[in-house]
């Protein structure tokens, strides 16, 4: 199991929010903090909080990132023409994890990394087992064959709660995804709103 699964429903309650839309976020019955003094944290947030905040969503959307791995996504996005914040999302959802997941292979963010590292994921026919790897335009990422009839990919495919994007082709029948194009913001099916301009004002000013 991934290091930040038996908490990662505290990043909802902190938020305030369902991060992934699950139907089992704790958010859908409680709409405070975690802790003993979740249900006072109500105070009005200053720029830098807000800021904060916009950060860590993002990043915590995304599972195990650390905060040295997306400090290095973002100073890649910057390096790019473009804007940042749109450069930034197009990056976080090229990672192989994020692919896996919005092509319904797996349930969550979590599982993906997890399936990634188990090797059960192919990328243009070659084995990779790095969550991170970041998937180019036209890459065909596929379930290895030993895997496809695996219960948690069927259960995982069958998911009402979210559909593939557009930004991926994605095959069920041979569970195979193609990354058609990087997204932007308004591509990316997020289930609470994202803030990547707040996030480069964080950066900017630490």
């Amino acid at each position: 199991m991934t290091k930040r699964t038996s908490a990662k429903y505290k990043l909802d309650r902190r938020m305030g929010e369902n991060i992934w839309g699950r139907p089992k976020s704790p958010v859908n019955r409680r709409e405070y903090g975690p802790g003993q003094h979740g249900q006072r944290r109500k105070g009005k947030l200053s720029d830098f909080g807000l800021q904060l905040r916009a950060k860590q969503k993002l990043k915590g959307y995304y599972g195990d990132l650390t905060e040295k791995q997306f400090r290095r996504i973002f100073a890649d996005a910057e390096r790019l023409k473009g804007d940042t914040g749109e450069n930034l999302i197009g990056l976080l959802e090229s990672r192989l994890d994020a692919v896996v997941y919005r092509a319904k292979f797996v349930a969550t963010v979590f599982a993906a990394r997890q399936f990634v590292n188990h090797g059960h994921v192919t990328v243009n026919g070659v084995r990779v087992n790095i969550p991170s790897y970041r998937v180019k335009e036209g890459d065909v990422v596929e379930v290895r064959t030993q895997s496809k009839q695996n219960v948690t990919v069927l259960e995982a495919v069958q998911l009402t709660e979210r559909d593939v994007p557009e930004y991926i082709e994605a095959d069920h029948s041979k569970m195979t995804a193609t990354f058609v194009r990087r997204p932007g913001l308004s591509d990316v099916p997020y289930a609470v709103v994202m803030e990547p301009n707040l996030v480069i004002e964080f950066y900017a000013q630490n």
